[in-house]
């Protein structure tokens, strides 16, 4: 196993209708309004923007993520990412009730030298970091979305 390829995978049910939500994630300008990781967004062109994140620990993952699909009928925002982590992430947006279930894969390799270092001692604590990220994230988004 590579200890420094990582895949994720979140489950989230959120209180309004698909194209609401699906809308909200399309908007990735957007996400450091409500998603509190989600530090910086700069804009390259109008599929390609270089993002700045930081959760709990101390310390900043930057990457240039490139949008290679957008499919609003099948619910669907993927992007590919280079940087201080290469691989991929994808949301995949379905009706769950009178709300929306909202999926979030992603597959990447850390790329920056010092979390690579640090791959096996710090695996457990970096998989904890995603998780609180993510768990924050939905957080913010249901307050978005109840407030628009």
């Amino acid at each position: 196993m590579d200890r420094t390829r990582y895949r994720f995978r979140s489950l989230w049910a959120l209180p309004a209708p698909p194209d609401r939500v699906y809308d909200a994630l399309e908007r990735v300008d957007a996400y450091p309004r409500w998603w509190p990781q989600v530090r910086e967004v700069r804009r390259i062109d109008d599929t390609t923007g270089v993002l700045r994140i930081r959760s709990l620990l101390p310390y900043d993952l930057t990457f240039t993520a490139r949008e290679v699909r957008r499919d609003a009928s099948a619910g669907v925002l993927q992007s590919a990412f280079c940087g201080d982590i290469d691989g991929w992430a994808r949301w995949t947006v379905t009706a769950d009730g009178p709300g929306t279930l909202a999926r979030y894969d992603q597959v990447v390799e850390v790329r920056k030298p010092l979390l690579r270092l640090l791959a096996v001692p710090g695996r457990p604590v970096f998989r904890l970091n995603h998780r609180l990220m993510m768990r924050a994230g939905r957080r913010g988004l249901t307050a978005y979305l109840e407030a628009v």
